[in-house]
């Protein structure tokens, strides 16, 4: 059994060295541990000091691509290294390293294929009551998108089963957090949680400048994913609206014309106004049906790709 933690680093010269100290060199039911860093482009010494610290694996991008390209890219090259488990914590040290063993024991049960590290944000002194709401509010929308039970959706602290990681495609070259969730929900894999701690902040996060920046692109994140895993249930809420607009305008309508006897013609901006939102109704249900054919057909070419990959680690 062969794990392998990676580490996206953006500049990490500085914290580098106490994420590889924290981590375990050994855990039961793991033969072999090997470390990936994988550098994002960063400006700094992060490759050299990684290579100093004798990290037997370093992924370089060459530019700033992202944290969810990067995430991806290691999760290439963890399969081709041959894992049997892929551990994913970040570069400035958030994580306690020595909760690893933590997030695999779910997997090495055979009881999960994907494990999140569900930190203590209610309690944790450095979070804002701003930032524990959001992070609540995001986790619920998270959880019921994904359709898990996830309680920090927004960890980075995670465990892969190689089929899980075989299943997932990153598409957001935002972050890696939320789409994992959702594809792994909608592949049917068994998602599981463990409480882990985490370590004092060593610097502001790169992700985001402050709380509107945070929501903005979580916001925009959870919104395009509801669309593109969600496509029925999507439309179905845009087109719900229009038709009941369309048929209180209607009743409104019938009720005037017919009940009062006020005349058909009397209300003809009523009834152009009804065939205005019907006309939405009915063309974002259409829309609906076309998403989800879409998204069988995303379905069957991930299915495709996850075959691939399979039958490439057998032919190695």
């Amino acid at each position: 059994m062969k794990l392998i933690i990676q580490i996206p680093c953006l500049n990490e010269e500085e914290t580098l060295p106490q994420v590889i100290a924290g981590l375990p060199e050994e855990i039961a039911g793991i033969d072999t541990i090997e470390y990936l860093v994988i550098d994002d482009g960063s400006t700094d010494r992060t490759v050299e000091v990684a290579r100093e610290l004798g990290v037997h694996h370093i992924l370089s991008l060459g530019t700033n691509r992202g944290l969810g390209i990067a995430f991806s890219a290691g999760i290439e090259k963890a399969l081709s290294l041959g894992a049997d488990i892929v551990v994913n914590t970040d570069g400035d040290n958030q994580y306690c390293g020595g909760d690893i063993p933590l997030l695999v024991s779910p997997i090495l049960k055979n009881e999960a294929d994907l494990v999140v590290g569900n930190r203590p944000i209610k309690d944790h002194p450095e979070f804002s009551l701003a930032k524990k709401a959001l992070q609540v509010t995001g986790s619920w929308a998270l959880r019921t998108i994904s359709r898990t039970e996830v309680r920090d959706a927004a960890s980075g602290f995670r465990a892969f089963s190689r089929d899980a990681c075989m299943k997932l495609f990153i598409h957001s070259r935002f972050s890696y957090c939320m789409e994992t969730l959702i594809q792994a929900g909608n592949a049917n894999l068994r998602v599981a949680s463990v409480d882990v701690g985490i370590n004092l902040q060593t610097r502001p996060s790169r992700l985001f400048r402050g709380i509107p920046q945070y929501v903005l692109k979580s916001g925009g994140t959870i919104f395009m994913m509801f669309f593109l895993y969600r496509p029925g249930a999507f439309f179905a809420l845009l087109s719900s609206g229009f038709f009941v607009a369309a048929l209180g305008l209607g009743i409104r309508y019938s009720y005037l014309a017919f009940y009062l006897g006020e005349g058909v013609g009397r209300h003809l901006a009523s009834l152009i106004l009804l065939s205005i939102f019907a006309f939405w109704a009915v063309l974002f249900a259409a829309l609906g049906i076309i998403g989800e054919i879409n998204k069988a057909s995303r379905r069957v070419n991930e299915e495709n790709l996850y075959i691939l990959r399979k039958h490439e680690r057998v032919s190695r």
